[in-house]
């Protein structure tokens, strides 16, 4: 604990020139990030999406399959109940021949007449089964077919994002370690602050200077007084119309970004 209060000490010992300096550096590392990561477009959030999707398409694959597995099940079951209602058919009719009166005849001839109808009833289902199997096959097969075509999709988009990735890697890690730098430096309080207004910023611009007496980030006009406290580098000052911070054009020749 000594140690982290310490550390925020000495943070807060930095003078405001230098806390502006240190700022206007973290944001030109960060923008020079943005500007690679602008090079991989909407590769990211495309191969993302193909991923999900193809996903959904085995999912969906999957339970068009089990569905299927599930119907066959029942056709087997309706066949076997077909195979014992034959059966039993038989037996009745094997017993009509040893009747010994018509009651008996009759009753057996119900049996045979409600197996019938179960036949029937079966037969019925099965087609209905098989029309239904028929459909999900279909799908299956069009779904199968998607799901190449966005894999193949997937590997040509993933192949063209790591070939960028590969490009860009190494300066993307060292801009990243340097930023990683700027920040130890900066007080945790104006660090946040940094991050938010950045986070907000369309284009990503945290630290803007003055250019032609107006806010490099919304072009609003600074007053004059107000310039001359930014020049003076003895507080932070934020611009009043998109609250940027705002630096003088003094500090970007201290700091090039070559």
């Amino acid at each position: 604990m000594a140690v982290e209060k310490t550390k925020a000490a000495e943070k807060s010992d930095i003078s405001v020139e230098e806390k502006l300096r240190t700022l206007y550096q973290l944001q030109v590392v960060h923008s020079d990030i943005d500007k690679i990561r602008t090079l991989r477009g909407e590769l990211p959030l495309e191969v993302q999406d193909l991923e999900d999707e193809i996903v959904g398409l085995e999912t969906r694959i999957n339970k068009y399959k089990e569905e299927v597995k599930s119907l066959e099940q029942n056709i087997t079951a309706k066949k076997n109940e077909i195979s014992e209602a034959e059966g039993l058919i038989t037996k009745y009719k094997d017993q009509q021949n040893n009747v010994r009166n018509n009651r008996e005849f009759d009753s057996l001839s119900k049996e045979i007449e409600y197996q019938t109808l179960e036949i029937e009833l079966c037969e019925k289902r099965i087609r209905e089964f098989t029309v239904l199997i028929k459909e999900k096959n279909e799908v299956i097969d069009s779904s199968k077919a998607v799901f190449e075509e966005r894999s193949k999709d997937l590997e040509d988009k993933k192949s063209e994002l790591d070939e960028i990735v590969g490009d860009t890697k190494k300066e993307e890690e060292e801009l990243q370690n340097s930023s990683n730098a700027y920040e130890t430096k900066i007080e945790e309080r104006l660090l946040s602050a940094y991050k938010k207004i950045r986070k907000n910023a369309r284009n990503g611009l945290a630290v803007v200077s003055v250019e032609r007496d107006a806010c490099g980030g919304c072009f609003n006009k600074i007053p004059p007084q107000r310039q001359l406290d930014i020049k003076s580098r003895k507080k932070i000052i934020v611009c009043e119309y998109c609250g940027r911070i705002l630096v003088d054009a003094d500090i970007l020749e201290d700091n090039p970004t070559e």
